[in-house]
């Protein structure tokens, strides 16, 4: 199964922006969102199952909403009153063993 994230831009801060990621094949299990600011690790931000969010990291909690649509094996990712600290290239993966990483897709929120 390959991953590719799609539907990042540029946006000023408070804006929104809904993220995509399709997979090649059936959706796993344990879907997540994780994201990486230059200079800085990769880092998890959410995760669902197949029937509702797992949970979200603090940073992201109360502003992005993660959901799934199996028939269309894809993740979804709403990002709201999106902040500076939010700019970084954004991927999709499974949990708890991420498979190989796809493309990701760049997010910029300008202050």
């Amino acid at each position: 199964v390959q991953l590719q994230a799609s539907g990042g831009g540029l946006v000023q801060a408070g804006g929104s922006l809904r993220l995509s990621c399709a997979a090649s094949g059936s959706l796993f299990n344990i879907m997540a969102w994780f994201r990486q600011a230059p200079g800085k690790q990769r880092e998890y931000i959410a995760a669902i199952t197949r029937t509702s969010p797992l949970n979200y990291a603090d940073s992201v909690r109360g502003r992005f909403i993660i959901s799934r649509d199996d028939a269309r094996n894809t993740v979804y990712l709403q990002m709201n009153n999106l902040e500076p600290d939010d700019t970084a290239v954004y991927y999709c993966n499974t949990l708890p063993s991420p498979i190989s990483w796809g493309r990701g897709t760049q997010v910029t929120v300008s202050s």
